[in-house]
């Protein structure tokens, strides 16, 4: 049912015209203008958006089209006082493809020895050609031994532009402090995210299955060991099918040119859980 009212504050030839509901509106508690014709005074105007989006737009239709087919790239737009600064960032897969032969990657692997001791193996690893730069053996791993093994990872001026690492708290601040007087920018993972550091993950993962899982570890002392023979054997004499089947490290200073002809020996290492095969003199 519609009824008349009258309303306050408007002009007495209009008040006639202006018809109303009964009902009430529950989320506004007020009458409900019956009539399309009666303005609404609540409505704002139109919406005048600043320029900066307009300009905005523009660039991320431009950036579009300059891409190929299925490749996007993502933007952070800066506010400056002289206008309007779009910043380009690149994906962290992308990153890293990119700058591979200039990241390192380090992280832990703990183990236990036969009398259910805990023991710390450390690994630093180049990202582009997956070879193993230091490994070291502890039972603490504190900050200090671990600033320790960054500085023999970096002899000589030999470093690396970033250092991927995870959250761990055993870097500390005396790690960090290594890393800036070398001139090594710090790059952390995200929390919960072990495919940032994938390729270090995949090495460790490869420790100890082709390794560590055929051995009884005593001590300190015959890990250290057992390490470093793998870890020859990892860098001079496994293939790797993501390397086109070669070999992490470049061949050695000196070394003799491939002998085509003769038999093919076989060198045992680590008692024969792994073998380098060569021609025989």
């Amino acid at each position: 049912m519609l009824t008349t009212l009258p309303v306050k504050g408007m002009p007495q030839q209009h008040a006639s015209s202006a018809t109303f509901s009964t009902g009430w509106s529950r989320s506004r508690r007020c009458p409900i203008p019956a009539s399309p014709t009666e303005p609404d005074r609540n409505r704002r105007g139109p919406v005048v958006l600043p320029a900066m989006y307009s300009r905005c737009t523009h660039d991320v239709l431009r950036m579009r089209s300059e891409c190929t087919q299925g490749r996007y790239r993502s933007i952070s737009v800066d506010r400056e006082a002289d206008g309007l600064l779009v910043q380009h960032r690149q994906p962290w897969a992308t990153f890293l493809r990119h700058h591979a032969g200039e990241i390192w990657a380090c992280d832990f692997l703990p183990i236990t020895d036969l009398l259910f001791r805990p023991l710390h193996a450390f690994f630093v690893i180049v990202l582009e050609t997956r070879r193993v730069i230091h490994v070291g053996v502890t039972r603490q791993p504190t900050d200090a031994w671990v600033a320790q093994q960054l500085r023999e990872a970096t002899p000589f001026g030999q470093r690396p532009i970033y250092l991927l690492r995870d959250n761990d708290s055993k870097y500390g601040a005396a790690c960090a402090h290594v890393a800036a007087a070398s001139g090594i920018t710090v790059l952390r993972t995200a929390y919960r995210a072990p495919r940032q550091n994938a390729t270090c993950a995949r090495f460790l993962g490869s420790v100890r299955r082709e390794c560590l899982d055929h051995l009884l570890i005593l001590g300190q002392a015959q890990l250290r060991r057992v390490l470093r023979d793998d870890v020859q054997y990892f860098n001079y004499h496994r293939p790797h099918q993501g390397l086109a089947q070669r070999i992490p490290a470049a061949p050695r200073a000196g070394a003799t040119a491939a002998v085509r002809d003769g038999s093919v020996r076989a060198i045992p290492i680590l008692h024969g859980l792994h073998h380098a095969y060569a021609r025989a003199a």
